[in-house]
Parts: C-alpha cells; sequence; structure tokens
C-alpha cells in the first residue's frame, strides 16, 4: 500500500511491491495474478480494517461511532493517502479500481442512508431525506480526508466530524422543539 501511496498507481511496478514487502515479483504473482487484483486486494484490505474498526466496540453502529473510523485513518495516513489518491484517480478512463470505487460508493450510499435513518427517521434537520444527504456524509468524510492530508497540523479530522455530527444532531433537537411549540 505504501509504494502505490508514494508513487500512484500507474507508476508503480509489481517489481517494486514485491522489494517492498520482501518477496520476489512471481512470489507476489501468485497471491495476486495482477497489479489489479494487488491493487482491488489492498482497497479490500482497507475496507475490511475499517469494518474491524467500526465494529470494535459494538454492532449497533450509530452516526457518531464512524468517529472511530475518522480517529482509525487518523493513525494511518498512509492508507487515507493511497485511497484518496486511487479514489481520484478511478475516476478517469479506464482506470482498474474504477468498478471498485462506482460500487463502494453506490454501497456506502446506500449503507449510510440507512444509518441517517435509524438515527433520524424518514427525515433529516432541514427536511432532506436519509437518501439525500448520505453522499453529503461521504462528501464530507473524504473531503474532510483530503483537508488532513494537505494540513494535518490544522485539521483534526476526529474533531471535525464529531462537530459534524453535533451539527446534524443540534439541528433535529431544534426542530423537535419548533415542532413542540
Amino acid at each position: 500500500m505504501a509504494e502505490i501511496a508514494e508513487r500512484g498507481y500507474r507508476a508503480t511496478t509489481l517489481a517494486a511491491v514485491a522489494e517492498r514487502v520482501g518477496l520476489t515479483q512471481p512470489g507476489v504473482l501468485h497471491y495476486f495474478p495482477s497489479k489489479k487484483h494487488l491493487l482491488i486486494g489492498v482497497l479490500e484490505a482497507r475496507d475490511q480494517w475499517d469494518t474491524a474498526a467500526l465494529l470494535a466496540k459494538s454492532t449497533d453502529v450509530r452516526l457518531s461511532h464512524l468517529e472511530q473510523i475518522v480517529e482509525f485513518n487518523a493513525g494511518r495516513p498512509g492508507v487515507v493517502q493511497t485511497y484518496t489518491a486511487l479514489a481520484a484517480e478511478s475516476t478517469t478512463g479506464q482506470h482498474p479500481a474504477r468498478e471498485y470505487f462506482t460500487e463502494r460508493y453506490a454501497a456506502a450510499r446506500v449503507a449510510f442512508a440507512l444509518l441517517l435513518h435509524k438515527e433520524f427517521g424518514d427525515r433529516l434537520p432541514g427536511g432532506l431525506t436519509p437518501e439525500q444527504a448520505a453522499p453529503l456524509l461521504i462528501a464530507m468524510l473524504d473531503g474532510m480526508q483530503i483537508q488532513w492530508l494537505l494540513a494535518p497540523d490544522e485539521v483534526d479530522m476526529a474533531d471535525a466530524f464529531r462537530n459534524f455530527v453535533s451539527l446534524l444532531s443540534a439541528g433535529a433537537h431544534v426542530e423537535t422543539r419548533t415542532d413542540q411549540s
């Protein structure tokens, strides 16, 4: 993963990855039959780490629990950098991770919509549906990572995420008080 983070997917060679992990190129090819398979394997491993971090404390996932992933990611800048660069690269032409990211973002929108529905019901503060707000939540998380990567001493990802959740929750409390008036 570090090799891809430092050089980008296109400039990374299987030989460089093999050297970095202490294998021969045929050794890497034993586990990953192509550079594309290696890339997808790296991305899937990252997702598994995030899921494990999220479920470490509870299987009843709430919006505030996503902070665990944010904090986990703050401790692994190379992984965040790799993911961010690959997500951006995947929007171009025939990138080998395009399908992976297209499917991942579609699944994330569904999962986050369900999470927001569980948290706020059919409407969030401001009148958005969970389905309308889910892409905004993803954009906040991904955009926050970019800002953190560019200015780690100025942007605290966990703090920013807590502020975002507070903003949503405060809006819910304001709407509840207004409805009761």
